[in-house]
Order: structure tokens, then C-alpha cells, then sequence
């Protein structure tokens, strides 16, 4: 029987703190439940194709109009939707069963995939084509993001959320490590269609992979009943509890200047070391094979705390910060290692603490919420830092995009100092 949402969500919910490190044979543990291992394996393949797609569609823009701020406009006009209707997104999810909004979302991105490489595999695209299907993909993501981050708990349960939130980032980073090296030889060698054509395919093989999950196995989650007063129900929710609230704050400092890597690299491939398509693909690699090492080692926190959360944001503010005052390839590719190091660090310690610090009854709302500063504050920051990189120079964008999120950092710590709430969970 479907349980639904008859009162007023309580205002804490216990997280769960380990007396040791997990042992390393515990890294993978969550792929012992079957439907999570379906998951987790098609996830993988639709994330390096998604990768894949974001990669050439980057390119492809830069290409056909020759502006940096374009790139941005890109960027901006597929995160806009979560940014104006994310809450909406997360009321959705709360409302109704998170397997079947999946298979929706997902053949909706399989379809504008294949659309956008038509368009392109047949010469016909347009600078205005790839604005019209970043759209329409922001749309899909304000309900597929909240509903993907809640079925994580469907799946493997509270007991093992915290390795299969790990586990996804993990998942998500190796995408991330393979799509862009592969999207950049596509481009190189038969142009940016064939990387939109097999992001459609993997949406396609994701679908197929939900509708052969066992869904008996699912801990479903309270599904909320129709009542006024939703959407601010969740808004209260998250401001009252700073763990929550401190978390979004820093998320969308870091979101608008620190998360629009494809626009500052993009400009370093063509502007700074002249290095192409096959560059700009090299750089979103490194940057993943310091994400995906952080993602792994995750997995052996024993507890996450609000200043984890803080010190690794601070982190991550100086490794990008550095970065931008590289001057040789080499080193500017080293220090975009530890910069996605950091940032994995980070955004696994933000997820984790969210989600484990909300009642199950809004999470879909508050993660929602989540959502939507994260990619709301890159529809922000995208036509922003391109607008001042192209100002400016590509150093210049990268000392910035590092240098404001480790000072909000040192802002925060120390207001949550004078609080006493720096250690709060």
C-alpha cells in the first residue's frame, strides 16, 4: 500500500556515522543488490554518451558561430529550466512513482538526441537548432535530475545510500573520463553528429534496463498527497536546518563561477594552447580522472559533516584558482586533476549530506531544490563567465571561477564559527 504524506515533515532526520572506515572490499557494496547493479551498469553507458554529447555540442557552437559567450548561451539555456521550475520538478517527483517518471525522461532524451543528429549528420544544423534542443533537454531534467538522485534510495535503501550516492558519482566521473577522450577523436575524425546519435541510443538502452528492474524489490518512498502549500513546505524544510541551508549556499557560489569548466576550457583549447577539438576533450579527461579518484575514495568516509562540506568547497576553490596561473599545458592539465579531485570531494560530500538530513517525505522536494541551484547557477554563471572571459582572458575567467567560491568558503566557515554551528550534521 502506497503510504502518503498526512502531516508536517519532521525537522531532522538522524545520519548515519560509522565507528571505522569501511574495509575496501565494502567500495563496490552496493552492486550487490541486483536492481542497482542494472542501474548502476546502463547509467554508466548513458553518462560517457551524455558526456559524449555535451562534449560536441560544446564544440559544435563554438564552431558554427565563433564566440566563447555563445558557449555560455548554450549552457545557460539548458540549465534555465531547473533554474525557473525546478521546485515544480521535485513536487513531481514527491507526487508520483520515480521508476515510471524515468522511463519517461529518459525516452524523451532519446528522442531529442536523435533529432539533434539528424540535424547534424545531414548538414542542416544551426546555431539556433542546438539552443531549441538544450531547452527541451533542460526541460526533461527538471524532473529527470530530483527523480534520479530519490531512486538511488529506492533502489539500495537507507542502509547503503551513502556507498551508492559514492557509487554514482563514481559512475558518473568515469563517464566523464571516457566521453569527452572519445567524443574528441568522433569530432576530429567524422564531426559532432555520430556523439549525438549515441547519446540517443544509450537513452534508449536506459529505458529498456528500467523496464527490467524487479520493482518488488524497490523500498518505495512516501509519496505526497495533493494539499496547498508544497512547495513552500519544502522551502521551510531546507532553510531550517543548516546543514542544508549552508550546503546550497556554497553550492551555488561554486555552480555559478566554479562549475562552467566547458566554457573556460573551451576558450584554453582555441585561444590559449591552440589545441583543438582534440584538446578540449584532453582537458575534460583530466578533470575526470581526478573526479573519479575522489568519487572512489568517498566511499570510506565514515561520516560527513557540514564542515567537510566546507573545507573541501575551499579546496576546490584553490586548486581551480591555481590553475589559472599555470603557463605551460602540462602543468595547467595537472592541476585540472586536483582541481576535479577536489570538486568530486566535494559535491559527494554535499549530496551525501543533504539527502541523509532529509525526511524521505520532502527529499524530492528539497533535492529538487538541490538541483536547482546546482544547474540554475550554471545557466547563470555560463553566459556570465563567458561574457568576462572573453573580456578578460581565459587565466583571468580561471583565477575567478576559483577564487570566489574559496572565498565564500572562508566567509562561511567563519560565520558558522561565530554560530557554533560548524560542527553541526
Amino acid at each position: 500500500m502506497t503510504s502518503t504524506l498526512a502531516a508536517p515533515s519532521p525537522a531532522t532526520e538522524p545520519i548515519t556515522v560509522l565507528a571505522t572506515r569501511p574495509p575496501w572490499k565494502h567500495t563496490l557494496l552496493s552492486l550487490s543488490v541486483r536492481n542497482y547493479r542494472i542501474f548502476a551498469g546502463t547509467s554508466l553507458v548513458a553518462l560517457t554518451a551524455l558526456w559524449m554529447q555535451r562534449i560536441a555540442q560544446d564544440w559544435l557552437v563554438l564552431e558554427l558561430s565563433g564566440s566563447v559567450v555563445a558557449v555560455g548561451v548554450t549552457t545557460a539555456l539548458q540549465f534555465a529550466p531547473m533554474l525557473v521550475l525546478g521546485l515544480l520538478g521535485g513536487l513531481i517527483v514527491d507526487r508520483y512513482p520515480k521508476h515510471t517518471l524515468l522511463m519517461i525522461t529518459q525516452s524523451a532524451s532519446a528522442l531529442t538526441s536523435a533529432a539533434l543528429a539528424v540535424l547534424a549528420l545531414t548538414g542542416w544544423i544551426e546555431v539556433w537548432h542546438v539552443y531549441v534542443v538544450a531547452v527541451v533537454l533542460g526541460l526533461i531534467t527538471v524532473v529527470d535530475n530530483p527523480a534520479r538522485q530519490v531512486f538511488t534510495n529506492e533502489l539500495v535503501g537507507p542502509s547503503l545510500l551513502r556507498n551508492a550516492i559514492s557509487l554514482n558519482s563514481s559512475t558518473f566521473q568515469l563517464g566523464a573520463l571516457i566521453g569527452p577522450a572519445v567524443s574528441g577523436a568522433l569530432l576530429v575524425a567524422v564531426g559532432a553528429g555520430w556523439s549525438f546519435a549515441v547519446n540517443a541510443l544509450a537513452c534508449a538502452l536506459v529505458v529498456l534496463a528500467l523496464s527490467r528492474m524487479n520493482l518488488a524489490e524497490l523500498h518505495r518512498a512516501p509519496r505526497a498527497v495533493r494539499a496547498k502549500g508544497q512547495l513552500r513546505e519544502g522551502i521551510r524544510y531546507s532553510l531550517a536546518k543548516p546543514a542544508i541551508l549552508w550546503t546550497i549556499v556554497l553550492l551555488a557560489v561554486i555552480a555559478v563561477f566554479g562549475q562552467n569548466l566547458p566554457v573556460l576550457l573551451a576558450a584554453y583549447a582555441d585561444d590559449v594552447f591552440s589545441t583543438g577539438a582534440g584538446g578540449y576533450g584532453l582537458f575534460n579527461t583530466l578533470v575526470a580522472v581526478g573526479a573519479l579518484t575522489g568519487a572512489l575514495l568517498s566511499t570510506r568516509r565514515r561520516a560527513v559533516r557540514l564542515r567537510t562540506v566546507v573545507a573541501m568547497a575551499a579546496v576546490y576553490g584553490v586548486a581551480q584558482g591555481v590553475a589559472g596561473l599555470m603557463p605551460a599545458e602540462l602543468a595547467f592539465g595537472a592541476t585540472l586533476v586536483v582541481s576535479g579531485f577536489a570538486w568530486l570531494l566535494f559535491i559527494t560530500a554535499a549530496n551525501t549530506l543533504v539527502q541523509m538530513s532529509t525526511n524521505m517525505a520532502v527529499r524530492g522536494r528539497v533535492m529538487a531544490l538541490y538541483m536547482l541551484v546546482l544547474l540554475g547557477g550554471q545557466a547563470v554563471g555560463g553566459p556570465l563567465m563567458g561574457t568576462f572571459v572573453e573580456a578578460v582572458g581565459p587565466q583571468i575567467g580561471m583565477l575567478v571561477s576559483g577564487g570566489v567560491p574559496a572565498l565564500a568558503a572562508a566567509v562561511v566557515a567563519l560565520v558558522l564559527h561565530r554560530r557554533g554551528l560548524l560542527r553541526a550534521d
